[in-house]
């Protein structure tokens, strides 16, 4: 299997645009300062996040995710 990963900057950019739309801006600040306020520890968030999870595990959700985001 072969799963396509997007580009973190992409990731992060689209993250904010659902912020902005779904919050008021004093939220949106405050969600960006908690997340690099902590020294960013990716490796230990990146383990926290997805305990359990494979590769594969992964790609199913995101193929069922996106089947019913779009409506399939």
């Amino acid at each position: 299997m072969n799963v396509q990963l997007p580009r973190q900057q992409d990731v992060m950019g689209e993250a904010m645009q659902v912020l902005w739309q779904h919050m008021p801006p004093s939220k949106v600040a405050l969600v960006i300062s908690m997340w690099f306020s902590d020294g960013g520890d990716y490796l230990k968030m990146r383990d926290n996040l997805f305990e359990g999870e494979t590769v594969a595990s992964l790609a199913s959700k995101i193929r069922d995710f996106q089947g019913h985001s779009m409506g399939d």
